[in-house]
C-alpha cells in the first residue's frame, strides 16, 4: 500500500506521518512539506500508484484541493483524505467525492477511523507469521513454537526485553549500554548481539532481530506480545495487566496507565 502525505507545516506533517505509520505500519509512506514538489512528482510520474493521499488543504502556493484534483485525474480510485484545521473546506471536500475529512490534530484514532471507511477499500494485507510469543506482564518470558526460548546468557535475554520495550525503535549501542549497565560495554554488547542472533536463528526467528552498524531494533509485527496488545486495547491484555511489567529488570519499572 502506498500513501502520500502532504502538509507544509513540518510539525503537523510529522504528527500526521506518525499517526498513519502506527495505523498501517507496513505502508510505503511518501511525505511532502513542499506542495510544489508533490505537484512536480505527479506531473512526472502521474501519482497513479498511490492508494491513499492525506492532504492538508491550505499549503501556500498550491492547495490540497488542487493536488487532489490532479491525483484524481491520474487515478480516479485514489482515496483522498483531507486533513485541515478549517471546517469551511468540508463542502469542497465533499464535492470532490473525497474519501474522508479529518480535523486537526490528526490523531491515530481519527486516522484509523478513516482507514476503516475508505471510499475505495484496500485489500487486507496478508498476515505475517508470528515468530515469537513474548510475555511482558509479570516476568519477561519468550517462547518459540510453544517452547521456552533458551538464551546462552541472561543478558542476551535482557537485551531482547529492552528492544521489545522500545517497540521497534532503533537503539544505538550507547543507549543500550546506558540502560543495561550505566556504562559503556561495547565489546560485551557485540557478544550479546551475536548470542541473541544465534539463539533466534536456532528457533527459526532470526528476522525478528535487526542488527546493523551501530543500530539495533526488533520487528514488532513478527511477535505476539501482551504489552503490544495492551497498547492496542485488546480486551484480554487489558484484563491481564495487574500493574507488573518485566519484574526482573530494574529499568522496566513503568506503570502502564
Amino acid at each position: 500500500m502506498k500513501i502520500i502525505i502532504a502538509d507544509d507545516e513540518i510539525l503537523q506533517l510529522n504528527k500526521l506521518e506518525r499517526s498513519v505509520s502506527k495505523v498501517v505500519p507496513d505502508a510505503d509512506i511518501c511525505s511532502f512539506n513542499d506542495p510544489l514538489a508533490l505537484m512536480a512528482l505527479i506531473e512526472k510520474e502521474g501519482g497513479s500508484s498511490a492508494d491513499i493521499a492525506f492532504l492538508d488543504i491550505e499549503m501556500g502556493p498550491v492547495s490540497g484541493i488542487t493536488i487532489a484534483k490532479k491525483l484524481q485525474s491520474r487515478n480516479p480510485k485514489i482515496n483522498i483524505v483531507f486533513v485541515t484545521g478549517y471546517n469551511e473546506y468540508a463542502t469542497d471536500a465533499f464535492e470532490l467525492r473525497a474519501s474522508g475529512y479529518v480535523a486537526k490534530p490528526a490523531t491515530e484514532q481519527k486516522i484509523r477511523a478513516e482507514m476503516e471507511n475508505l471510499r475505495f477499500p484496500m485489500p487486507k494485507p496478508e498476515r505475517r507469521e508470528k515468530k515469537l510469543s513474548v510475555r511482558c506482564f509479570g516476568y519477561f518470558d519468550v517462547t518459540a513454537n510453544g517452547e521456552p526460548l533458551k538464551f546462552k546468557r541472561e543478558k542476551s535475554k535482557e537485551l531482547l526485553a529492552f528492544l521489545v520495550d522500545r517497540r521497534g525503535a532503533v537503539c544505538t549501542p550507547r543507549e543500550i549500554c546506558a540502560c543495561l549497565w550505566e556504562t559503556d560495554k561495547f565489546d560485551y554488547l557485540r557478544q550479546l548481539t551475536k548470542d541473541l542472533r544465534e539463539t533466534l536463528k536456532e528457533a527459526g526467528a532470526e528476522d525478528v532481530f535487526v542488527a546493523q552498524f551501530k543500530e539495533y531494533h526488533i520487528v514488532p509485527s513478527l511477535i505476539e506480545c501482551d504489552y503490544y496488545d495492551y497498547l492496542a486495547d485488546e480486551p484480554y491484555a487489558v484484563k491481564a495487566y495487574q500493574g507488573e511489567y518485566m519484574l526482573q529488570y530494574s529499568w522496566a519499572d513503568k506503570a502502564l496507565v
